[in-house]
C-alpha cells in the first residue's frame, strides 16, 4: 500500500513566499518521513493531485487584499474536478505579507469552505520581513500536519 501523500502547493514572485514553502516542506519531511510530500507551484498542480492528496498544505503571498492571482488560478481549475471527491480533506495554510495577510487569509478560506476541506491548524501568517522565527514556524506547520496525517489525527 502507498503512503498517504501530503501536497504541498504555493506560489512566490519574489522568493520570499518560496523560502516559507521550502521551510514548511522541510517540517513535512521530518514530521512523518514515510509521507509522499508533493510540492507544487500553483501553476503546475492539477485536480489529479489533489485528489491523490491526503491533505494539502497551501501557501501564497498576499496581493492587494487578497491571495495571489497564481493561488486563484489553482482554486478555478481544480474546484469543480475536485468538489465533491476531496469534502472532508485536511489542510493547512502560511500567508506571506508586506502589510496586511487578513483578505489573503479569509480569500483562501472562503473557497475551502465551498470545497468542504476541514482546516486542522491555524493559518500561519507572516507581516513585514521573514524571520528565522517565522521560517521556523513554517517549519512546525509543515511537521505537524504531516505527524497529524500519518499518525491518523487529522
Amino acid at each position: 500500500m502507498a503512503p498517504p501523500r501530503l501536497l504541498l502547493v504555493f506560489h512566490s514572485r519574489a522568493g520570499t513566499t518560496e523560502r516559507l514553502a521550502t521551510a514548511v516542506a522541510d517540517g513535512a519531511r521530518t514530521g512523518a518521513p514515510s509521507l509522499d510530500l508533493s510540492v507544487l507551484d500553483c501553476f503546475a498542480a492539477q485536480p489529479g493531485d489533489v485528489l491523490d492528496a491526503a491533505a494539502l498544505l497551501l501557501g501564497t503571498p498576499a496581493r492587494f487584499g487578497y491571495m495571489s492571482g497564481a493561488m486563484k488560478d489553482f482554486f478555478e481549475r481544480i474546484y469543480h474536478p475536485c468538489l465533491e471527491a476531496t469534502a472532508g480533506r485536511p489542510y493547512g495554510l502560511f500567508v506571506k505579507g508586506d502589510t496586511d495577510v487578513d483578505g489573503a487569509v479569509s480569500s483562501v478560506e472562503r473557497i475551502v469552505v465551498g470545497l468542504r476541506w476541514r482546516r486542522v491548524l491555524p493559518p500561519l501568517t507572516v507581516v513585514g520581513d521573514l524571520t528565522e522565527a517565522d521560517l521556523e514556524a513554517g517549519f512546525e506547520l509543515g511537521a505537524t500536519l504531516a505527524a497529524g496525517i500519518e499518525a491518523g489525527i487529522f
